[in-house]
């Protein structure tokens, strides 16, 4: 096939692309630089052989223009931008994320582009004109409505765009806040989704809502957290900008016709939380349902499609009205500050008025399919290469096509552009048995894995007669046994769209509803928070759960995002390379998100597709025999048999230290602090250059060599003065914002810091000296261990130091965990979560000694257990996420937790966390009662001689 490589996936998801596959060729090549945005126009010509498609990179010029732009801005370090978006930006690029991955090279792309549009130096913006979307109907027009300002991330499925959605939030309302001034953000945020499965998976950004988006990914620093629960977020689905007839509530009608004024229509739909904000910003979720359809004229292609794809369109076209015309009505009455389209296909289709495939003019960055499976986001199409009919290409890959050819002239309903569905059946049974081999495949790698949940092989039909042919003989068990019974679910359109369209207050269809929870839960193996929707209580799993086949017309519902798709089977007609694209994305989601480390790429997954005929997606050919399955994973998961060993922890977020006359500290148990040359050198010794050597390497010299020292460094600061300039930085943090404090501490910070300069600062070598701490590599370690370290003094009357506990996520636990990994793991007998993961011999040798200990009642890896203790290094703020959590029995057989590190060299860095874990202990068990329980700290340095010190601890 033309598509086809031998690995499609050549760049790494975390950075930007640097190569691409080239389709202009008579066989893809692989082309260094990053693929410009555009999309893919095809053109129809006659050769010999009959009608051949060519396909046509058609580039998107806004974004072309746009990209190297943000490039440039972002390799200055976003010049111009505020510095509540400095700390998001530098928050979301770091590569320690509380253990989960990177954000995608994409993902942030997109938010970088839109904060550009806003935040970056006008002369960096100079000649981008991003188009408004201006109201086109002679009504709006004389109502007056404004042009929407929109703006439009174009993602590919999979690729994460609903955390952008709240990437785009968090910025836009944590501005707001921070500078009410500021008219370029909005701490409103209407959220709109094309039906109501999408709202239900949107409300995840709401950052008051348990499970919010900007906690699951941490998106937001732990000091903005707070203040970005003081945003609004309200979201919808574009039914509610149905307008109501005044004279009946109940009545719906639309825009056109509605009688519902403008105020009255927005304080309806924007919620109570947002009716009376002002300037708001706008995420249209699926945005290519939003648009102004062009006027049709008579000869058209409307007139010409089928019947019921000519209602489809007509259908879609009202539904655009709708949302595009509740929009308008909003920007009149409330304003709208910026709106932001997210759509994989932000393309207008057949039937809208604009020629098929033409995007939306406001596009400004583009991530498309093709990129996400370069990249690895996705999962990689396998398609059939070669059979044995003989045909130069394979039957099963242009399906419709041979099946068309195939069909005689009697058994074509010619007047309607449709063949009979019992003939289009007989000829395509083959195809969907072969696939449902290949399902069999996955099936046995699914169990092997300890999947939950059956894969799930999806047909595409053309219409519904089709479809209940196909569906009828599936659940008879004709294709296969497995998909039998209720095993094979058919998607009612009529049905799940009247579903889906279901608005606040009104009283749902049972068996409509049912439809639509099962549809929306494919692949799920249980209810979001355990528990299931309100009128379905009997239900303990998800409808969807078992589903191992689905037969649809059209590309399923908007949002459904089932990741355990395997296997399509498309038996429509294709008419552009867009609808390929539709289709075969809904299968394209991935399971899970592990990395090589060898290669730093994502580890593949795959999809088989047939009948799809996509041309200019690269591929991975497949010639009919069963696929070689994705590498085996492993679930790891917190095991409701062993309750008993869950393990909690407090989330702190900072201290509360209430010191009114004495402060204490222990400097014994201070981590000390080596100064030498390994670290600075403290000589140089110089020679004047005359060459350079090159075969080793070296310059050549000549003149008598020179020694330099820090001699007049030291001489300007002295041992006292930096002492002193120490103990006065110590004092502004610990008495900040408190009047009259500083006089009262700085005597005993400066005492506390003489004594750790005497006890703890030790000499590496003879030229090494003491006055070396007035360096900033020396002075900040100092600063931060002495912080971590000094405390009220309890025993002359001062309340303890305690912890400041999140408000919104007071508790951790080991029931949280639930991951995948393609890692080596060993299963636990001793922990609350099934597995530990090996990412090196240490862990296997450690697990062995935790599992044999006596000592030991429980214990956890803290991985993705989001267990973590906030330090300072070198002048900023970093998290430090211990290696493991333990229940353990002391000698009295009472349990305490440990903090358990193992650790091989030390440097200045690990010694700053363990200041900072032995301060977060303090702190825990200094709260009254000790709810959290007792705590502990401990470091082995050897992992086989872990055992000897868990039998040897003692508490405290």
């Amino acid at each position: 096939m033309p598509n086809a490589v031998d690995n499609p996936i050549i760049n790494s998801p975390f950075e930007a692309p640097t190569s691409h596959w080239d389709f202009s060729g008579l066989t893809p090549r692989r082309a260094e630089g990053r693929r410009p945005a555009g999309y893919y126009g095809t053109l129809r010509t006659e050769q010999a052989e009959g009608p051949v498609a060519q396909h046509e990179f058609l580039p998107i010029n806004l974004v072309n223009e746009i990209r190297p732009r943000v490039d440039e801005w972002r390799a200055k370090r976003w010049a111009g931008v505020t510095n509540v978006t400095r700390d998001l930006l530098e928050y979301w690029t770091r590569p320690d994320r509380k253990g989960i991955r990177p954000l995608f090279f994409c993902q942030r792309e997109a938010v970088e582009t839109i904060i550009w549009l806003t935040e970056a130096p006008a002369a960096d913006r100079a000649g981008i004109d991003v188009p408004p979307d201006e109201p086109r109907d002679a009504e709006s027009i004389a109502k007056g409505y404004r042009a929407l300002p929109r703006v439009c991330a174009k993602m590919a499925t999979g690729s994460g765009k609903t955390t952008v959605m709240a990437m785009v939030s968090a910025w836009s309302i944590l501005n707001k806040v921070v500078n009410r001034q500021d008219d370029r953000f909005s701490d409103s945020v209407l959220v709109i989704g094309p039906n109501l499965t999408v709202k239900e998976r949107l409300s995840v950004l709401d950052p008051r809502v348990a499970g919010n988006y900007y906690e699951a990914f941490d998106l937001v620093p732990n000091g903005y957290r707070d203040v970005l629960a003081t945003g609004r977020v309200f979201v919808t689905n574009w039914h509610a900008f149905l307008v109501r007839d005044e004279t009946d509530p109940k009545r719906r009608s639309v825009v056109r016709r509605g009688r519902e004024s403008d105020s009255a229509f927005v304080k309806r739909v924007i919620g109570q939380d947002l009716w009376n904000a002002k300037n708001l910003l706008v995420l249209n979720d699926e945005a290519h349902h939003a648009y102004r359809p062009a006027t049709l004229k008579a000869g058209t292609q409307l007139e010409l499609l089928p019947t019921d794809e000519r209602e489809q369109a007509m259908r879609e076209a009202e539904e655009a009205t709708v949302w595009v015309g509740g929009l308008d009505r909003i920007h009149s009455v409330r304003g709208i500050r910026r709106m932001v389209d997210l759509s994989a296909t932000p393309f207008y289709l057949k039937g809208t008025g604009y020629e098929e495939g033409t995007p939306l003019p406001w596009i400004v960055s583009d991530f498309g399919l093709v990129d996400a499976i370069e990249c690895g986001i996705t999962k990689i199409p396998r398609i059939p290469v070669a059979d044995d009919s003989g045909r130069p290409d394979p039957k099963y890959f242009h399906l419709w096509r041979h099946i068309m050819d195939k069909l005689p002239a009697s058994e074509r309903e010619t007047t309607k552009k449709r063949a009979k569905p019992q003939s289009v059946w007989r000829e395509a049974q083959g195809a969907l048995a072969t696939l449902a081999e290949k399902w069999k495949a996955s099936q046995a790698w699914f169990q092997d894995s300890d999947f939950h949940v059956p894969p799930t092989l999806i047909v595409v039909a053309a219409n519904t007669n089709l479809s209940s042919i196909i569906a009828d003989d599936l659940r008879a068990g004709k294709v296969l046994n497995e998909f039998s019974g209720e095993n094979t679910l058919q998607i009612d359109s009529a049905a799940l769209d009247k579903a889906e369209s279901a608005q606040e207050g009104e009283t749902k269809d049972r068996a409509q509803e049912l439809l639509r929870l099962t549809t929306a839960t494919v692949g799920k193996e249980r209810w979001p928070d355990d528990r299931a929707p309100e009128g379905f209580e009997e239900l303990a799993v998800p409808p969807g759960k078992d589903v191992r086949c689905v037969v649809s017309v059209g590309m399923l519902t908007e949002g459904w995002d089932a990741q355990n798709v395997t296997q399509i089977l498309g038996l429509r007609a294709f008419t552009s390379q867009l609808l390929c694209e539709q289709v075969v994305g809904r299968g394209l989601r991935r399971m899970n998100y592990n990395v090589d480390p060898a290669s730093g790429k994502l580890e593949p997954e795959y999809c088989d597709v047939f009948g799809v005929p996509f041309e200019v997606i690269p591929v991975q050919g497949e010639t009919l025999r069963p696929a070689l399955p994705p590498p085996p994973s492993t679930l790891v998961h917190a095991l409701a048999e062993r309750k008993e060993l869950e393990i909690t922890f407090p989330r702190v977020e900072g201290y509360i230290l209430d010191v009114k006359q004495r402060v204490r500290c222990n400097l014994d148990k201070v981590p000390a602090l080596t100064i030498g040359p390994q670290l600075e050198p403290t000589e140089v010794v110089i020679r004047t250059q005359t060459g350079w050597v090159q075969k080793a390497g070296l310059g050549t010299t000549i003149g008598e060599p020179e020694t330099v020292t820090r001699d007049e460094f030291y001489s300007q600061h002295r041992l006292q003065r930096t002492g002193f300039e120490i103990a006065r930085d110590i004092t502004e943090k610990l008495a900040m914002n408190r009047p009259g404090m500083s006089r009262i501490l700085f005597p005993q910070i400066l005492r506390i810091v003489e004594g750790y300069v005497e006890k703890r600062v030790r000499l590496a070598s003879p030229q090494s000296c003491k006055e070396e701490i007035a360096l900033a590599k020396y002075r900040d370690p100092i600063i931060s261990r002495l912080l971590d370290a000094i405390e009220p003094d309890v025993e002359a009357g001062e309340q303890a130091l305690l912890p400041r506990i999140e408000r919104h996520r007071p508790l951790g636990s080991t029931a949280q965990v639930q991951f995948r990994t393609t890692k080596l793991t060993r299963q636990t007998l001793k922990s609350h979560i099934s597995h530990v993961v090996l990412d090196s011999n240490w862990e296997s040798t450690a697990a062995y000694h935790l599992e044999q200990s006596p000592r030991v009642r429980a214990y956890a890896k803290n991985d993705r257990l989001d267990f973590e203790i906030m330090y300072e290094w070198e002048g900023s703020t970093h998290k430090y996420i211990p290696d493991y959590l333990i229940r353990i029995a002391g000698e009295d057989e009472q349990e305490s937790n440990l903090i358990l590190e193992i650790k091989g060299l030390e440097n200045e860095q690990s010694r700053a966390k363990v200041a900072a874990a032995r301060k977060w202990a303090r702190a825990v068990n200094n709260v009254p009662e000790q709810p959290y329980g007792k705590w502990d700290y401990v470091v082995c340095k050897n992992p086989n001689q872990l055992r000897t010190i868990l039998e040897a601890y003692r508490a405290g």
